[in-house]
């Protein structure tokens, strides 16, 4: 992301933000190529906030086509069938995104994600992911890290009243503000598989009930070839076996999975707007601050539950990858 130096009309147009992060903060951000698959509420609300932050390129993967559900949470989605009719998720929310800010150019990548190669990754320096299932999740992680230069790769899931975010920045370099000097730091990341793999009783005692909730409901669904979100009340005692094989194998207690959030993320398959601007505002956050190398950065895993209002960040890793 080194080069040329920001525009006058980008200096104008971003003058507010320079003001808060600095020019080379802003630069950094204005050369930056963004990659997006799935865009469902928090999606749409992360890809507005990056939009207008002022990112180079946001390049958005989604052949989905418009309905019911993404009505409910998409405000990219303009509610006349005259405007989506024939068009897939991507193309009707990169048309609404151009309009925020048209320094950005927003462009539409059409195809299953999982079948393109390593180099196609090799264009963007983040790649965002959503509404996919577990194997792809490691699949998209795994490519992103062969390549030669770090690509930051994040998950981001919201179901119902919960929201969780993954953060994977490989070996992470940043600078931060300690009194009145600048501090070089450095964290060191697991990827995706990595993290979920760490033997549940090797984590803290206060890991968030909701970290295991969401393996399990996400494991069911791997298990049963489901696709993210495919899942009702009905599924409670196949989820309930699962969750109960897992705490024996990591010798958990069952307590810390209880049956009401199990059911609440079984039964919350669509998203509530609210919660999708508050996790796509934590997720541009992060981004931004990856981008810029500015901030501490969230290792690793972020959750929200709108049920009490809390925000938690986990580190979810073995313990010799640390800061």
């Amino acid at each position: 992301m080194d080069g040329e130096e920001l525009t006058e009309q980008e200096t104008a147009l971003y003058d507010r933000q320079i003001r808060v992060w600095g020019a080379d903060a802003q630069r950094r951000l204005s050369k930056s190529h963004i990659l997006v698959y799935g865009i469902k509420g928090t999606v749409a609300e992360f890809c507005k906030n990056i939009v207008l932050a002022g990112v180079g390129s946001l390049t958005l993967v989604d052949d989905r086509v418009v309905n019911e559900e993404a009505l409910s949470a998409n405000f990219l989605i303009l509610p006349d069938d005259n405007l989506f009719q024939g068009k897939t998720l991507a193309e009707v929310c990169c048309d609404s995104l151009k309009e925020f800010n048209p320094m950005v150019r927003v462009s539409v990548e059409k195809g299953d994600i999982s079948t393109f190669g390593v180099e196609f990754f090799e264009k963007f320096d983040v790649v965002v992911i959503s509404c996919c299932s577990l194997a792809k999740k490691k699949l998209i992680n795994q490519k992103c890290r062969k390549l030669s230069k770090r690509v930051a790769f994040y998950t981001v899931d919201c179901r119902g009243s919960c929201g969780e975010i993954f953060v994977d920045l490989q070996n992470y370099k940043y600078s931060k503000k300690k009194l009145e000097e600048n501090i070089d730091c450095q964290l060191e990341y697991p990827s995706f598989e990595e993290a979920i793999s760490v033997p549940w009783r090797a984590l803290p005692r206060r890991v968030s009930k909701l970290y295991f909730a969401m393996r399990v409901i996400e494991g069911f669904e791997d298990v049963e070839g489901r696709n993210p979100g495919e899942t009702s009340i009905t599924d409670l005692p196949g989820v309930l076996k699962l969750r109960k094989e897992l705490c024996e194998t990591n010798s958990l207690n069952e307590s810390q999975i209880p049956n009401a959030l199990l059911e609440r993320l079984l039964i919350g398959t669509r998203e509530y707007p609210p919660v999708c601007a508050i996790i796509g505002g934590i997720l541009g956050q992060e981004v931004i601050k990856a981008i810029s190398g500015k901030g501490d950065p969230l290792k690793n895993f972020f959750f929200f539950d709108a049920m009490d209002g809390k925000g938690l960040i986990e580190d979810i890793s073995e313990p010799n990858t640390g800061s």
